[in-house]
């Protein structure tokens, strides 16, 4: 007998103009909370919705800059609960909403700690209708957010050890649900995993995400797809700094030598087993935007993370080689 209303008017990378539609549906509707359901985009979406509901400054004022989110009218802020229909983002526990500036063309981090929602439900039926490639490239983002949080500078012993959890379920289950997408055990770890993964990188992320965030912005790709494909390249290119972490990891995992080559080469394998690109090349993105691309990433918050810093002329390089798939 309650009276509810959806809002469904969102881009796959949610923009600054989707969110404005949302509060007016939100404010209009007389609305007193809001069930975030669908994945990452909707999620982030909704999160967002629900920090601007009744808000008197734009939501760019929020960004994850300083102590920036202290502007927030806490009251203002309507309750949410998450429903994720896909196990890649994690979106469902974190504090924060990734939104596009259409007019600067970039990902913007959209932070207040009251922006976790009240209540998250994991119901793997909820992800069997996902397409295979979806499945995939969801996945992908949660190793991602799992491998990055691993390797990331800041310590955190406790964050190190779900990541490497998280890590050992994607392993398992993702080839699994991608090959059968009506395995629930299967579904239900890879939404445990992606659960696991945003929960660990509030140690940190890294260049994977330094890099996916602009080209998210600029090409309007997927972002667990960008991050399936840049992960070799960026595992690469910090490899001086995390051979000792990935051997671990890869002991963890069982892979037989327990270094970083057997980790790289079962990354590799992962992906081509699951159906994800080689290269950005192939999924149309070329390198006219390098320059841009490199200095964007150099200043994404996320950079803040890897275990080798890396100038503006070295995102640009790795993303060249991504780009090209030299390896």
């Amino acid at each position: 007998g309650l009276e509810c209303a959806v809002f469904s008017a969102i881009k796959g990378n949610p923009t600054g103009t989707n969110i404005d539609a949302g509060v007016e549906a939100y404010c209009s509707g007389m609305h007193d909370g809001v069930i975030a359901f669908g994945g990452g985009s909707a999620l982030d979406a909704g999160k967002a919705v629900a920090l601007m509901a009744w808000q008197d400054r734009p939501i760019w004022d929020f960004e994850d800059i300083g102590d920036n989110w202290t502007r927030v009218r806490e009251e203002g802020i309507a309750p949410v609960v998450a429903v994720p229909t896909t196990a890649g983002t994690g979106s469902e526990v974190g504090r924060a909403a990734i939104i596009t500036d259409e007019q600067q063309q970039m990902k913007k981090i959209i932070f207040h700690p009251a922006m976790l929602p009240q209540r998250v439900i994991l119901d793997p039926e909820l992800t069997i209708g996902l397409p295979p490639d979806i499945t995939a490239a969801t996945g992908m983002d949660a190793l991602s957010h799992n491998l990055e949080a691993l390797c990331a500078t800041a310590f955190h012993p406790m964050a190190d050890g779900i990541a490497l959890e998280g890590i050992r379920r994607v392993k398992n289950a993702l080839p699994q649900a991608v090959a059968r997408p009506d395995d629930l055990d299967a579904r239900m770890d890879m939404l445990v995993a992606s659960t696991m993964g945003a929960t660990a990188f509030q140690k940190g992320l890294g260049a994977m995400h330094a890099l996916a965030h602009p080209l998210g912005a600029l090409y309007d790709a997927h972002h667990g797809l960008l991050n399936a494909i840049l992960m070799p390249y960026v595992l690469m290119a910090n490899r001086e700094a995390i051979t000792a972490s990935l051997g671990r990891a890869s002991s963890y995992l069982d892979l037989q030598a327990g270094t970083f080559d057997a980790f790289l080469d079962w990354v590799l394998e992962l992906r081509g087993s699951i159906g994800i690109p080689s290269s950005l090349g192939d999924i149309g993105i070329g390198d006219e935007q390098q320059q841009r691309v490199g200095q964007m990433a150099a200043a994404d918050p996320s950079a803040a993370g890897n275990p080798v810093p890396l100038s503006a002329k070295e995102y640009q390089a790795l993303f060249a080689r991504a780009v090209a798939g030299v390896l």
